[in-house]
């Protein structure tokens, strides 16, 4: 239980690291030209949802951090609520390779370890959090 809990005291740690992606993403994409073409309401939208993406990694990470113990116990809770993160992640991966071509805005040595560095923290939550939602109560 306390290798686990520790992992997800790092996944908590990682989330809030990998907030940055997200303004850095957002830069890169240059979304302030990218998205002025389109109407006012479909802008807001879309930065209304990655507003709520933002405040849904804070959250894992906070939650990650603070209840780690309780993650880790095998509760049925907390096996659903890390079922949801390892599916959440899990998704996230699977669109990283399969629907996602970053390689023409990676640009430079930087955001090319950046995003690779991404797709392996993501890879982790997804382990992490699908540990911990298989294994049975400890």
């Amino acid at each position: 239980m306390k290798t686990l809990q520790t992992m997800l005291i790092i996944a908590g740690l990682l989330h809030l690291a990998i907030t940055s992606a997200g303004f850095t993403m957002t830069r890169v994409l240059n979304w302030r030209a990218n998205l002025t073409p389109l109407s006012a309401l479909t802008r807001h939208v879309i930065w209304t949802h990655a507003l709520f993406v933002l405040m849904t990694i804070i959250a894992f990470g906070i939650v990650s951090i603070v209840f780690s113990a309780p993650l880790a116990s095998g509760a049925p809770i907390a096996r659903a609520i890390c079922a949801f993160i390892a599916i959440f992640w899990g998704t996230r991966l699977l669109i990283q390779f399969f629907l996602f071509d970053a390689r023409p805005f990676l640009t430079n040595a930087a955001l090319e370890l950046g995003y690779h560095g991404l797709t392996l923290v993501f890879a982790y939550f997804t382990i992490t959090y699908g540990l911990a939602a298989l294994l049975p109560g400890r």
